[in-house]
């Protein structure tokens, strides 16, 4: 059921012939007592005072972005969106629907991600009503069913990808947190089109491995640590070393065997890669001794 927009009148003028009518019922009642027709007057006064409050209902107001569905006896009229003061049928009811943004955030869900281990994630979902008519008739509770169907769609999601990549090209929950979120997003839309809700960002806001696994988990990302910073020193010590050598051959500062030139890397290479600093042998013999 898709949404139907309804115009309904000022309420003002409504308003001020409610109170006519409720002065006219007042008048007839404080005068019936010095009429000839006392009966006909209270008759009179009674009925004007039930038209009244028949009448009154009529009356509503529609706050800014705010919707107001209108039903009569069971069957769907439209739905108020003009801000103000608004008159209608005293026999519709009248459902108020917020259409301002509103944001949630899910609970720590504790899920297995794409390689099985254990990890708790949360998201924070924005969004907003857009269709207050399937808002209200499709779904029980939208507000309820946003929550329920954001925390679905973040457990597949969680199982979708790893927690950390193993190659820097690779999608992870850690490592792409962009992707991650405009995926999230697709998801909670897909399943929440059918209550008439707009999702504006969803992303994941908590991330972390449960705690059983944590500590090993931190000793794994500290060794690939280890390992990418050993190897970005090596790979800056190669260079260091083959630059060496090249200078030392295009200025003919010495000339070296290829035993020579074996030692001479070797010794850069641990001067280079050593974590600790290396104690300097002074050679007091010749070139080859």
């Amino acid at each position: 059921m898709k949404e139907r927009i309804e115009r309904a009148p000022s309420g003002y003028l409504m308003l001020l012939v409610n109170l006519v009518i409720f002065g006219a019922s007042l008048y007839f009642f404080f005068t019936a007592k010095g009429s000839g027709e006392v009966a006909t007057y209270i008759v009179s006064g009674l009925l004007l005072l039930i038209f009244g409050f028949v009448m009154l209902p009529g009356n509503f107001t529609v706050q800014p972005n705010q919707a107001v569905v209108l039903q009569l006896f069971g069957r769907y009229i439209g739905t108020v969106k003009d801000e103000g003061l608004r008159w209608s049928n005293p026999f519709y009811s009248k459902k108020k629907v917020s259409l301002r943004v509103r944001n949630f955030e899910t609970n720590h869900l504790k899920v297995n991600d794409h390689d099985g281990n254990p990890i708790e994630i949360a998201a924070v979902v924005v969004w907003r009503v857009v269709d207050s008519a399937e808002a209200t008739f499709q779904v029980d509770d939208y507000s309820h069913y946003v929550t329920v169907q954001s925390e679905a769609a973040l457990r597949n999601l969680a199982t979708v990808y790893p927690y950390d990549a193993h190659d820097a090209q690779d999608i992870s929950l850690r490592g792409s947190t962009d992707v991650v979120a405009e995926r999230l997003k697709t998801e909670i839309q897909s399943r929440l089109s059918v209550a008439g809700v707009e999702i504006t960002e969803a992303r994941i806001t908590h991330l972390a491995y449960a705690q059983e696994i944590a500590a090993a988990m931190l000793q794994r990302q500290q060794a690939g640590a280890i390992i990418a910073a050993r190897a970005k020193i090596v790979e800056g010590a190669v260079g260091m070393v083959e630059m060496a050598l090249e200078q030392l051959n295009q200025r003919s500062v010495v000339n070296l065997d290829e035993e020579r030139k074996a030692a001479m890397v070797s010794n850069l290479l641990v001067v280079l890669c050593s974590e600790r600093n290396v104690q300097p042998v002074v050679n007091a013999g010749t070139l080859h001794h």
